[in-house]
């Protein structure tokens, strides 16, 4: 539905319509791709062209997500900038902002571990890294490693530890009790 005074205020189903206002007058049009700083929103009765959010944004995915910015602007993460966020970099090819240091996924946790030991103590402590995806080595020296750990609980016993100890202490009465007897029956031999 379109009028000479207004233009238009209904599309066909595969358009898009879209208004502005001159001054104190609105018009609309049909269009098949909404105009730069607009995205296409598909409805049930309407599909319309609806702007973005921010006037820095040349295109938009949805109101509050930009995916292109204006000359001079910047994009992270779906916002537009002046300038680069702390800890990234702009790329001028393409007006983006990148991380500075991209890492890549955390490593496994290492044993439970205190002292060097794996067990025989209550506590101890666990640690995983994980480390710059960059491949350029200059790139990678300016990206540190990051750590972090927690705290764990060990196993209290060490695999036949308990068993060892019994075994050792048993022994060591075994040996004085032979010394004793050998002694006993050396003094047996001598007094006869």
């Amino acid at each position: 539905m379109c009028s000479e005074d207004n233009g238009c205020s209904a599309c066909q189903q595969r358009l898009f319509l879209i208004i502005w206002r001159d001054g104190i007058r609105q018009y609309g049009a049909c269009v098949h791709v909404c105009p730069s700083g607009y995205f296409g929103q598909r409805g049930k009765e309407l599909n319309r062209c609806s702007k973005c959010s921010s006037s820095s944004c040349e295109s938009c995915f949805s109101k509050d997500f930009c995916m292109k910015c204006k000359e001079h602007f910047f994009l992270h993460k779906g916002k537009c900038f002046s300038a680069c966020p702390p800890e990234t970099l702009a790329q001028s090819s393409s007006q983006e902002c990148q991380e500075k240091c991209e890492m890549g996924p955390w490593s496994s946790w290492s044993p439970c571990m205190k002292q060097g030991r794996i067990c025989g103590r209550k506590w101890g402590m666990t640690t995983r890294v994980r480390e710059a995806l960059r491949s350029n080595k200059e790139e990678s020296a300016m990206c540190p490693v990051q750590s972090e750990s927690r705290k764990c609980r060990m196993k209290k016993r060490c695999p036949g530890g308990e068993a060892r100890r019994a075994g050792k202490r048993e022994g060591l009465n075994y040996q004085r009790l032979l010394i004793t007897v050998d002694i006993d029956s050396l003094w047996c031999h001598q007094a006869v």
